[in-house]
């Protein structure tokens, strides 16, 4: 035996021999699930069980809302969201105050959606705290400039209202050159609310009120938006 500290990553202390259990653990004494599988056959029945067990009604109301892009009904979102009707609809009518759900009233009743405009700014700003945020910009204006050389057009409707007949490779990078226009208008957004947050963070020590004396420089370090 050595005198040697243990390593860093590892435990300060070991469990001496007595403490150790009589068999080797194996695979089978690990379950990773908080419920017995054994009370189900059913694997859906199972996942949901799971799911209710490991979340809040509150935590499975906002997950299933957040994925609403057609308005539902607090019956219909509450039967996914595994909540009574009652606990659904008053939350969702709480989010709904909060602007993060959007309701309309339907000849069939209130209906609920997540709110368009809560969802991009909630992306938009994810997005400004990414550390990657610049190379994202670049990845996809690289992404851009391949589709608009390979086509020679200059944005994918162009390219659908000319005289060339496309094929279905031809449709899906249509499709995609979409989406990375898309992706592009919303990373620089996420760039230019990153810009303001740090404009924002600019303050002025106590005492410099006269000499306006910044101590963090407008905008930092980042580099000009192409």
């Amino acid at each position: 035996m050595t005198d040697e500290p243990p390593s860093p990553d590892g435990p300060d202390e070991f469990p001496i021999e007595d403490e150790l259990p009589d068999d080797p653990v194996t695979v089978d004494d690990i379950d990773p699930f908080t419920v017995d599988d054994d009370d189900f056959e059913d694997i859906n029945d199972f996942a949901a069980a799971e799911w209710k067990n490991e979340t809040t009604t509150n935590e499975r109301i906002r997950t299933v809302i957040n994925r609403t892009t057609t308005p539902k009904s607090a019956g219909d979102i509450a039967e996914t969201a595994l909540v009574s009707e009652t606990k659904a609809r008053t939350t969702l009518n709480r989010l709904a105050a909060e602007g993060i759900v959007r309701s309309q009233q339907t000849d069939a009743g209130k209906l609920y959606g997540r709110d368009p405009e809560w969802h991009l700014l909630k992306q938009i700003r994810q997005l400004a705290d990414s550390e990657t945020l610049v190379d994202q910009i670049q990845r996809v204006k690289q992404e851009l400039a391949e589709y608009k050389s390979k086509y020679d057009a200059p944005d994918p409707e162009e390219l659908l209202i000319s005289d060339t007949e496309l094929d279905q490779n031809e449709l899906d990078d249509v499709s995609h050159w979409r989406t990375a226009e898309r992706e592009l208008t919303h990373l620089r957004a996420a760039y230019r609310f990153k810009e303001a947050k740090e404009q924002v963070a600019t303050v002025t020590e106590p005492g410099d009120t006269q000499t306006g004396t910044q101590t963090t420089s407008p905008g930092g370090s980042q580099p000009p938006l192409q």
